[in-house]
């Protein structure tokens, strides 16, 4: 496993939630509610996108994708998507099973039932204690001798988080025009707005639900 995998191990599960609601918020990804699980995502606008999920109970699951990684499945290839979700409990899955299509976030369709599944090149979850990758994923990289990590993008994926790595602060978002950053405030008001979703999301404290969150279920 890669550097940034080890990374986001160490990371305790209330901060990983920290950031990526806050990122969510900067990149303009209105945080949503899905069978009462928080989502938050991101995406670079050019395809590459990761999706979180952190339910109740302290599990979660993490999504990565790259249109062009080793492990993107064809959008109507169902059975071999569903396959790298092997071994996530079922609760889990159901997140991400038969919900409404987002332009942003594929999902990979079965043709002949309609049903959909989220589309992922990488599928990993948190047990409450630890984190894991799908062991469908794993099989399929066995059997393929594709590497979890780089055939997933998780790297790249995960960057934007600098998990093993302090966190950016409200200056630094305002100041880095790489990024597209997202800053829903008036030209020299910036700043402000960015710490005020900061302080949204203290550390130390649960993240809170600051804006109006839709709820999928």
């Amino acid at each position: 496993m890669d550097e940034t995998w080890h990374a986001l191990c160490a990371t305790p599960i209330d901060e990983v939630r920290r950031r990526a609601a806050i990122v969510s918020k900067l990149t303009f990804h209105a945080p949503t509610t899905v069978d009462g699980a928080e989502r938050f995502a991101w995406d670079d606008g050019g395809g590459q996108s990761t999706v979180w999920h952190f339910v109740p109970d302290g599990r979660a699951l993490l999504l990565t994708f790259g249109p062009e990684a080793d492990l993107s499945v064809g959008w109507d290839e169902y059975a071999a998507q569903e396959a790298l979700y092997g071994d996530v409990p079922e609760d889990l899955v159901r997140l991400v099973r038969d919900r409404p299509a987002n332009k942003r976030f594929g999902a990979v369709v079965d043709v002949p039932t309609g049903r959909t599944i989220h589309w992922a090149c990488g599928v990993f979850w948190f047990d409450g204690e630890q984190w894991r990758v799908a062991e469908g994923l794993l099989d399929h990289c066995d059997e393929t001798g594709i590497d979890p990590m780089i055939g997933s993008e998780f790297a790249y994926c995960l960057g934007v988080y600098r998990f093993g790595r302090d966190f950016l602060t409200p200056e630094a978002v305002v100041a880095d025009t790489e990024h597209g950053w997202y800053v829903d405030a008036d030209e020299g008001d910036e700043l402000p707005a960015v710490r005020e979703i900061f302080a949204r999301h203290a550390a130390g404290r649960a993240v809170t639900r600051p804006d109006p969150v839709r709820d999928l279920s």
